[in-house]
């Protein structure tokens, strides 16, 4: 939904008053590609406002059409989520994407939109497989699977399993502000389908992960780090910005 907000808004032409975003052309992209409920979308917009991420624009005349831009706020966010994935990219390959993209603030604009459009039409994105569905059900549940994900070895064990060491939910759930009903919930399901565990009972000792939650991650994220790879690639070819070459990875990396 965020990221279908940002493109409508970045879209918004000086010449037309009545472009851009509104709670009406939101919420049928929200419905068309089945991210939220009519209220859920509703819901969200009015959260955004009142915390100060979006404001009513100027000079709109027709007090029938409420039309929102972003904040400052909720600009530098995104531009830190988008310069923090060509980051990640540059880190895989040897690339120069984060200094262009910090030097020509054209990159964070016209890519977004077009980012929003490539993962929206992405069912491996927008849907992630079931054994990872349920954490990213939620902000939270989001977050505290890349907590978890942050915390991995390089390698599995012999037993095929990612030994993270030992994770407290009671600290977990302090530090995501997430009940405790709602947090063992969310790991009980993943717990009863094998996908993680803990070496000793009653969540005591090292919490492992298995191989395919670990795949099934990696799958959606690459398909997200794509995504922005294209959309970096296609914006600097229309502005005619030369992008360093990648260098060559092994297939082992």
């Amino acid at each position: 939904m965020t990221h279908a907000l940002f493109a409508l808004a970045l879209q918004r032409d000086s010449g037309d008053p009545l472009s851009g975003l509104t709670a009406t052309r939101f919420i049928e992209i929200v419905m068309q590609v089945g991210a939220a409920s009519r209220n859920t979308a509703a819901a969200f917009l009015s959260e955004l406002l009142a915390y100060k991420f979006l404001q009513d624009a100027e000079g709109v005349t027709d007090r029938r059409v409420r039309v929102l831009i972003l904040t400052d706020t909720s600009l530098k966010a995104m531009r830190t989520w988008f310069h923090g994935h060509l980051e990640c990219l540059d880190l895989l390959d040897g690339g120069n994407r984060l200094a262009l993209a910090k030097a020509d603030d054209r990159i964070f604009f016209e890519s977004q939109p077009i980012i929003a459009r490539a993962l929206l039409a992405d069912e491996e994105w927008r849907v992630p497989r079931e054994t990872i569905n349920h954490f990213l059900g939620s902000d939270m549940g989001g977050l505290i699977l890349h907590d978890l994900i942050s915390r991995m070895p390089d390698h599995a064990n012999a037993d095929a399993r990612y030994l993270l060491g030992p994770v407290s939910l009671t600290r977990l759930g302090d530090s995501y502000l997430v009940s405790s009903t709602n947090l063992k919930r969310m790991f009980k399901k993943a717990e009863s389908e094998g996908l993680l565990g803990w070496e000793q009972a009653r969540r005591r000792g090292n919490l492992w992960l298995s191989r395919d939650f670990v795949a099934d991650y990696f799958h959606w994220q690459a398909a997200k780090f794509e995504a922005v790879n294209n959309a970096f690639i296609e914006v600097c070819n229309q502005l005619g910005i030369e992008e360093q070459a990648p260098e060559q990875t092994s297939n082992a990396a």
